[in-house]
């Protein structure tokens, strides 16, 4: 015997089948055998009682017009709805409509199913109904058209796994007339008023009465059902109408009001690594989004076809163990602080540059392999960000002249030190461009032109970038063309002349000033590199890690390219060379990022390494780690890294035109910084020159109702401005968008001039000289002096330090400090006055001592 209590945990199958013995057996008693009526005449077999079949293979049945009968003993039938012989139901009948609609319902009712004396006797079982009856509650789905419409085809990805790809289908236009006219329109349904004018439509069809999940007891139970259909059937027609005017409604909004927010990490005010739905720049001025620094979006996505995937196929046939070995024992260790990475963990350890460099020449197979897997992808992440930088403020008609070049060469690019980074970064720069060239119908073709050049030094680095770099000249080696020139003509080869040098329009040299430690190397490094840069508007990128040693390599650059190479657009008065070059030739040129002025470096104010620097410019690139990348860092928490570097973009032979409208904008010195302090929030002139604004140097400090701001002026000068909400409602609101690197042209409402912390000791010129070695000795920390008492007799007898000027340090005097705790705890438990053996043997060897000290005297 199955409990109620039990029933609830049964199959359907079996809960409908004891249900109906238990109706079965509540009118057997409760009825006379003989009823004074009898029921309509059963037009079906199908139609028997559900006693008369003790199983059923499917408990869901049809809704049918023909009444569900009970066989009694008599072979008469009764219907559970009919009245008895006095025209009152009777309370058995009663209790069996209450229960029956208990059980097609459950907790709940349709509107007006049950009379006023039934409703009292299903209060008194069950309790008042929960709500009105839904059609979901009788085994109604939702309509499956939205699933059926919903097509799919196979695409291969590069895998080469097929993956599903949904495409919706517009039904408006392949629907006929007359269809149109058999489903009516949503305002005809709407014309009609009443849902009961639905219920004059056909009979149920077959796959309409599949809907229901339920089985009709009498013929109440099954036109509350039919209305339930009807009712469903009615909003799924009206529900398209109400989706499209939901729409419309959204896309008629205004847009939502912004909130004031606080940015809860200010050192990673862009850790995103999707593309927000409002793009960044949305409601910005528009000087502040032609000052936006970094990429778009800000977190970088490695090119998958052109540089992941060609890498990863290229160390799959190396263990991945073997490289995160050979990786850590080259670059120092686990997180590779000697890579193109600058881990906080490691910010102890000396600074160098990248140990494994791409010019070297003896280069085993595994460290090729480690090559690519630990030190492409970071320098990938930092060229690309600074070639961004250098295309916005240049603009687009720089990228437009080296595309268009009437004799059809293209660009002509040189890599030195990123091993082939830099060139796929570039790549992917000139495509951006080229593409937008060719929609305008500038140009056409797919690729544009160009000719690539990168430094190689190992044979088996260069058999493994060659991969993924089509059309693309090796060196093994930088051309030296100064130290080539001389004596050119005394050779026989020569012809009478030197011999015609390559010049390029963009080099990058990523990381190759660091492993020069003396500083002559690194002044004929740059001559070299500036006699190859094309006077006629050639840009030269400088670029090294992200802390003190490397700024100070790319500061040194800056300061002898002002000194000796270039003419700035607006000269300033710099302090003159006691040895001048009378021999080089300085020519037109400027700084193009990430300086806005042409004086000396306000963080570089003395030339050479200064030990603990604080203040140092560079700024910082994030980006999706690759999956070998991650493996061999072993990184499970995080699948980004911040590349952070420094880096210096100067032009040859090129500066602002002074004849073209914005010239009045293009200023230098006090007046721009001036002007900028002021805002061009509201200049109705030409807009500024990006020369003439400042830029920030450290990530804005946001808080609740102003923003600081870390600034390099255009004067050469680092001042901290403050932007609170008050100044302008448009510059608080951009200068709460404001990010590391940006150049800001809102203004502000107070300034006051930084600090630069530079260090302290000597300046270091690291030439090995008088000069280096005295600043390498100042900056050591002071030796400590300790005086040991030796006794012939007796050994060591006591020891003191010796302090500078003869005077100790006060001891600090804490208050309820560790010592004073200890004596406290020593004295309660009486251990002082205990004595102990040792201050015998003390008190002893001291008498002794007096005694030995008085008779040498």
């Amino acid at each position: 015997m199955i409990s109620a209590g039990k029933m609830q945990n049964r199959c359907p199958g079996c809960r409908a089948q004891i249900l109906s013995f238990y109706d079965a057996l509540l009118l057997r008693h409760s009825r006379p055998t003989a009823h004074p009526f009898l029921q309509r005449p059963v037009q079906s077999a199908a139609a028997a009682s559900t006693v008369t079949r003790p199983w059923r293979t499917n408990s869901v049945r049809r809704i049918s017009t023909i009444t569900p009968i009970r066989q009694e003993p008599t072979g008469k039938i009764v219907d559970a709805q009919l009245p008895s012989a006095g025209g009152q139901p009777t309370l058995e009948e009663i209790e069996i409509v209450v229960r029956q609609a208990r059980q097609t319902f459950g907790n709940t009712l349709p509107a007006d199913y049950l009379t006023p004396d039934e409703l009292k006797v299903y209060e008194r079982l069950y309790g008042p109904p929960l709500r009105e009856t839904r059609p979901e509650d009788v085994g109604i789905p939702f309509p499956e058209r939205d699933v059926e419409e919903q097509h799919a085809l196979l695409r291969e990805t590069p895998e080469g796994v097929l993956e599903e790809v949904k495409y919706t289908f517009d039904r408006a236009t392949a629907i006929g007339s007359e269809e149109v006219q058999e489903q009516g329109s949503p305002e005809d349904v709407e014309e009609t008023g009443t849902l009961e004018t639905a219920y004059s439509v056909p009979p149920l069809t077959d796959t309409q009465i599949e809907y229901l999940n339920v089985s009709a007891n009498n013929q109440r139970e099954y036109e509350a059902l039919v209305k339930l259909q009807r009712d469903f059937e009615a909003a799924a027609t009206l529900q398209p109408a109400e989706e499209i005017q939901e729409e419309e409604n959204i896309i008629e909004e205004d847009e939502p009001r912004e909130e004031e927010e606080i940015d809860e990490d200010e050192g990673e005010p862009d850790a995103t690594f999707l593309e927000d739905a409002e793009p960044r720049g949305s409601r910005l001025h528009e000087y502040t989004r032609m000052g936006q620094f970094k990429t778009n979006p800000s977190t970088l996505q490695l090119p998958k076809m052109t540089f992941v995937e060609p890498i990863t196929t290229l160390l799959n046939r190396t263990d991945i163990a073997h490289i995160t070995e050979t990786a850590e024992r080259v670059l120092g260790g686990p997180g590779l602080p000697y890579g193109p990475a600058t881990p906080k963990s490691k910010s102890n350890l000396p600074q160098k540059g990248i140990l494994l460099e791409a010019g070297h020449h003896r280069m085993s197979q595994i460290e090729a392999d480690a090559y690519l897997a630990t030190v492409l992808p970071g320098l990938y992440a930092s060229v690309t960000s600074v070639l961004v930088e250098v295309r916005k403020r240049l603009g687009e008609k720089w990228l437009k002249d080296l595309i268009t070049r009437p004799d059809g060469t293209g660009p002509r690019v040189l890599d030195v030190g990123a091993g082939g980074a830099g060139l796929v970064a570039w790549q992917d720069v000139l495509q951006a461009g080229w593409d937008v060239l060719r929609e305008k119908g500038e140009v056409r073709g797919e690729t544009p032109p160009g000719k690539k050049t990168v430094v190689v030094g190992s044979e088996n680095l260069r058999q493994r970038v060659s991969r993924f770099l089509h059309n693309t000249t090796f060196l093994p080696r930088l051309p030296d063309y100064i130290h080539s020139i001389e004596g050119s003509e005394r050779k026989l080869d020569s012809g009478g002349g030197p011999a015609p040098r390559k010049v390029f329009d963009v080099i990058i040299a990523s990381h190759v000033l660091m492993p020069l430690e003396k500083e002559y190397k690194r002044k004929e490094l740059l001559e070299n590199l500036w006699s190859m840069l094309s006077p006629e508007g050639g840009v030269l990128i400088v670029l090294e890690k992200g802390h003190p040693r490397g700024f100070e390599a790319v500061a040194s650059v800056r300061d002898r390219i002002l000194d000796e190479f270039i003419i700035p657009p607006t000269p300033q008065p710099r302090a003159e060379e006691i040895q001048s070059d009378a021999e080089r030739v300085r020519e037109p040129g400027m700084i193009i990022a990430p300086c806005t002025n042409h004086t000396k470096c306000p963080m570089y104010l003395t030339p050479g390494l200064s030990q603990g620097r604080k203040d140092f410019c560079h700024f910082s690139q994030r980006f999706i780690r690759p999956p070998f990348l991650q493996k061999v860092l072993g990184a499970s928490h995080h699948s980004h890294e911040d590349i952070k570097f420094s880096y210096l973009a100067v032009r040859r032979g090129a500066q602002p035109d002074a004849s073209s409208t914005d010239a009045l904008t293009f200023l230098q010195g006090s007046d721009a910084t001036d002007k900028a302090f002021a805002g061009y929030e509201d200049s109705l002139g030409a807009p500024p020159h990006p020369l003439s604004l400042p830029r920030n140097i450290l990530a804005p400090l946001k808080r609740r109702g102003h923003v600081t701001l870390d600034l390099c002026t255009p004067a050469g000068n680092i001042e901290r401005w403050v932007v609170p909400k008050s100044f302008s409602k448009q510059a608080y609101h951009d200068a709460r968008k404001a990010v590391w690197g940006d150049l800001w042209a809102l203004g502000a409402k107070t300034r006051t001039v930084r600090r630069v912390r530079l260090g302290k000791g000597g300046v270091d010129p690291g030439d090995g000289g008088v000069r280096s070695r005295e600043a390498a000795a100042a900056n050591k920390k002071r030796p400590k002096v300790v005086n040991i008492n030796v006794h012939p007799q007796y050994g060591v007898i006591g020891t003191t330090e010796r302090h500078p000027g003869g005077y100790a340090p006060v001891e600090r005097r804490t208050k309820g400090g560790k010592k004073v705790k200890i004596d406290d705890l020593l004295q309660k438990m009486g251990i002082d006055e205990v004595e102990d053996p040792e201050d015998k043997e003390d008190a002893e060897f001291m008498r002794e001592d007096a005694k030995f000290m008085r008779t040498v005297r």
